[in-house]
Parts: structure tokens; sequence; C-alpha cells
């Protein structure tokens, strides 16, 4: 396995390969995320233990939408079995994963700890029991200052967990290896990175953008605009993970079952850097 820099424009392809992918088995791709959603979100709700349980499992889920669009752009229809990929290869394949969700569950919970010695645990406490916001706790700066903080300190958790699923599954990675892995990869490949967010950004409000225009010409009220906003979030959420397994096919070897007989519609990389073998 090596680890392959790409160039800035590549961003792109992986934002149309993903929307691509998306628009051969939307029903199916959807319905898997909507599952994982609805499942995570039951999980959460149990007292104490159930946060931390949805969290360790948030990478099973992220592999699962990987392996999901692998079978979509190879004709295959995606089922919910995909969701206990994690549990079905085997013990050495589960305690990878589940240590893995374990780490990834410690630095989200230290995260929401740094902001709540900013506001006093108010930010975290809407984050993880959905506490309502309110107009004078919105409008409060600790606790924006508390917000912030948990936003800037999430893109390196996300930078070390985007690939490490891909890495532990495809290439047996151990977990700790597979987050370093994954951040040089996100790092060495920071331009196709930044192009592939903010494409995503600007997708994002345009479609905000649009979705309002309808909802005043139509005059929907403000529990109808919710329900688009939150549908439309949801699929552009689901097209975002399609695209995951496109930028770790160009990132790093891809074994042969992974995308096999798929388009690589990509610029080709630059030679292999030092990486894993």
């Amino acid at each position: 396995m090596k680890l392959h820099i790409v160039p800035a424009q590549t961003g792109f392809t992986w934002v149309k390969l993903g929307v691509q992918a998306f628009r051969r088995q939307p029903l199916a791709l959807a319905a898997l995320f909507f599952l994982s959603f609805v499942a995570m979100s039951l999980l959460a709700s149990v007292p104490v233990l159930g946060n931390i349980a949805s969290l360790v499992l948030l990478p099973s889920v992220t592999l699962a939408m990987m392996l999901a669009t692998g079978e979509s752009i190879q004709g295959h229809t995606p089922t919910p079995a995909l969701l206990l990929v994690t549990f079905r290869k085997g013990r050495q394949h589960l305690r990878h994963m589940l240590l893995l969700g374990a780490l990834y569950a410690a630095g989200f919970l230290g995260i929401m700890a740094l902001s709540a010695l900013v506001d006093g645990g108010r930010f975290a406490q809407v984050y993880m029991d959905g506490t309502p916001v309110t107009a004078q706790m919105a409008s409060d700066p600790s606790f924006q200052k508390a917000m912030w903080t948990a936003t800037v300190l999430s893109l390196p958790l996300s930078l070390l967990f985007w690939h490490a699923p891909g890495l532990v599954h495809w290439h047996g990675v151990p977990p700790v290896k597979a987050l370093f892995f994954s951040l040089m990869a996100c790092v060495r490949n920071v331009g196709a990175c930044l192009v592939f967010l903010f494409s995503w950004l600007g997708i994002g409000v345009l479609g905000a953008l649009v979705i309002s225009i309808i909802s005043l010409l139509l005059g929907l009220g403000g529990e109808g605009v919710g329900s688009l906003l939150m549908g439309a979030a949801m699929m552009m959420a689901t097209m975002i993970l399609s695209c995951a397994v496109f930028i770790f096919r160009d990132c790093f070897e891809p074994p042969e079952s992974l995308l096999h007989g798929a388009h690589h519609d990509t610029t080709p990389p630059t030679p292999p850097a030092a990486g894993p073998n």
C-alpha cells in the first residue's frame, strides 16, 4: 500500500463521482444512510452509555457507506446487511473497528469537554442531548465561543478518521497507524481536500438558497421549510459519504475487489510517496 499525491482539481472529480454513484442507487443509498441515522439516534437515546456506543459505531457506519457505494457502481443494490460488516469479518477486524470507534468517541468527548470549559457545558448539552437552542443562548458570546471551539477542533478529528475505516478494512492496518496514515493522506493532498470541501460548501449554500426561494413561492411555513432543509441535508450527507470511497481509492492503492469495473475518471496521480507497506 502506497500513499498517492493527487492534483487539486481531483477534488472536483471526487464530488462528481460521488454524485454519479448516488444517482445509480439513490433509494438504496439514501435508505441505508437513513436507517443508520435512525439506529444511531435510537442508540444515543439510551441514558449514559447510549451516546458513547453510537460514537464507537460511527466508523463502522462510514465503512458501510463506502462499501455501499462500491456495490452501487458495480451495478449491485446495497442492502442493510452492509451495516453489519464490522461484526461479520472476524474477531480481529471487529476488535480493530471497535478500537477505532473507541478512539473516535474519546476524541469527540474530549472536544465536548474542552467546549464545556468555555461555556459551562451548554453547547455540549445541546449537541449530545438535543437540548433546544434558545435565542438567548445563541446570542451568548460564551456559547458561540464554545461552538466555534468544537467546530475548529472537529476538523483534525475528521481528518484522522476520514480514511481510517477503509485502511483497517481493506488493508488490515492497525487502528492507531490507520489514524496516522489517514491524516498524512489528507495533509499531503490538502489542495484536493480543500477543493472538495469548498465545493460541497458551495453546493450546500446554493441548495439552501433554492429551497428558501421555493418555500417563499409556495408559501410554506417554518415547519415545511425545516422539513425540506432536513431532507436536503440528509441527501447531501449521503452523497458526501458516497465520495469517500473514491477519495480512498485515489489516495491509496486499492485492492482489486474495491472498485472492480468502476469508471476511473480522475487525473493520474503523481508517483507514490513513501507509505505503509
